[in-house]
């Protein structure tokens, strides 16, 4: 019997110890708020998107954040708001942000024309907004807004890295076509800021119009549309895919494709192996079955730098967190061969941009040579001066 009582004492001090150490665990709930998107209206789309595209990234970002938060007495937890309409996922996210222990950051993914409804709603309650879905330039140029930052590179961005590789290779002029979505018309927006910027020039634009079923006559059809007496590589703003694939090898004169198809500037690609990226890929891989892509890298970006951010600060405050990424202090190992952080005046996080084609990588921009008062990272993009905003105190 004094055996038992003696064991049941230690049960209860174990007991307790393990209930405070508990106690003292730091707890940080992120939100991600995703309006699953219709399907392209385009009859030949051959490869549908994953399922989990972009979540994925989030998910794969909780488990390493976790993974030294157990020394740090920290614990990452993602809750997820789906919904295939806006107006819905506007009713369940303000429930979720009106409890008690609403989470004080929430990613968002949803289509660009849903995200300023979206966002405003996060921004009332004082949460931190991480964009992880919208490239749109303005809400970095003329838009910026305070508590939001953006993982995910811009238009500008993507339009200015393809454009440093094209002068490079003395690709000069440029034959641009561009599809007829409000994106097609952003991206083909952002290509011709580039190219006065780096000084290259749009010799022919056309608006894709076709609706006929190309994969019959596109050998007769392109090139016909691509006709002219002379361009360096032709530019394609088809963000949907709806056309751009038909385009290599189909254009009046033998050249390349830039844009959305051929040379393509993106967030992230699978190819990407230097400065321990195969460790990140082969996780992603080894987890869901599928390559990792720039969404998904967007999604893991804006949760490790909110893990960076409590570590540093030891706060899950989103105000503390928010003044901490835009600080000098902050920077963020991401396997792209430097450090990243966020640009204070618009809220943009820096970070080289992969050209690459479907099996392998051309160039990681910026080259060198593109000079930078603070850093070249700042050559692609709207740089401070061309912003119309600042969010910096």
């Amino acid at each position: 019997m004094r055996f038992i009582a003696t064991t049941s004492k230690c049960l209860c001090g174990l007991f307790l110890l393990q209930n405070t150490a508990l106690a003292s665990v730091q707890n940080i709930d992120i939100l991600y708020v995703q309006q699953v998107p219709e399907m392209s209206a385009e009859p030949l789309l051959l490869k549908q998107p994953a399922d989990n595209k972009t979540l994925a990234g989030a998910k794969l970002a909780i488990e390493d954040s976790n993974t030294t938060g157990r020394f740090l007495k920290q614990h990452y937890q993602l809750t997820v708001v789906v919904d295939d309409t806006t107006n819905g996922l506007i009713d369940q996210l303000k429930t979720a942000l009106a409890a008690d222990d609403a989470p004080g950051v929430v990613l968002i993914d949803v289509p660009e024309s849903a995200f300023s409804a979206i966002s405003k709603v996060v921004l009332n309650s004082g949460a931190l907004v991480m964009n992880i879905s919208s490239r749109k330039d303005a809400l970095r140029q003329s838009q910026c807004t305070a508590r939001m930052l953006h993982t995910v590179p811009s238009r500008a961005m993507l339009a200015d890295a393809m454009a440093q590789y094209l002068m490079s290779r003395r690709w000069r002029e440029w034959f641009l076509v561009t599809g007829n979505s409000e994106g097609d018309k952003a991206f083909s927006d952002a290509v011709q800021r580039s190219a006065k910027r780096f000084g290259a020039k749009i010799v022919e634009q056309k608006p894709w119009s076709f609706d006929t079923d190309l994969r019959r006559v596109a050998q007769k059809e392109i090139p016909l549309f691509t006709q002219h007496d002379d361009y360096d590589v032709v530019v394609v703003a088809d963000e949907q895919h709806v056309f751009d694939k038909y385009f290599p090898g189909n254009t009046w004169l033998p050249r390349p494709i830039a844009g959305s198809e051929g040379l393509i500037p993106t967030g992230w690609h699978w190819t990407l192996e230097q400065w321990g990226a195969t460790q990140l890929q082969n996780r992603f891989y080894s987890q869901f079955a599928r390559e990792m892509n720039e969404s998904d890298y967007a999604a893991w970006l804006a949760v490790r730098a909110i893990s960076e951010a409590v570590t540093r600060t030891k706060s899950t405050a989103s105000e503390v967190l928010y003044d901490y990424l835009l600080s000098d202090s902050f920077e963020l190992a991401a396997f792209k061969g430097r450090k990243l952080s966020f640009r204070a005046w618009n809220g943009q996080l820096r970070q080289p941009i992969p050209l690459v084609h479907p099996n392998g990588l051309t160039a990681l921009l910026p080259l060198e040579g593109y000079m930078h008062p603070v850093t070249d990272l700042d050559t692609l993009g709207y740089d401070k001066p061309e912003v119309r905003c600042n969010m910096a105190k």
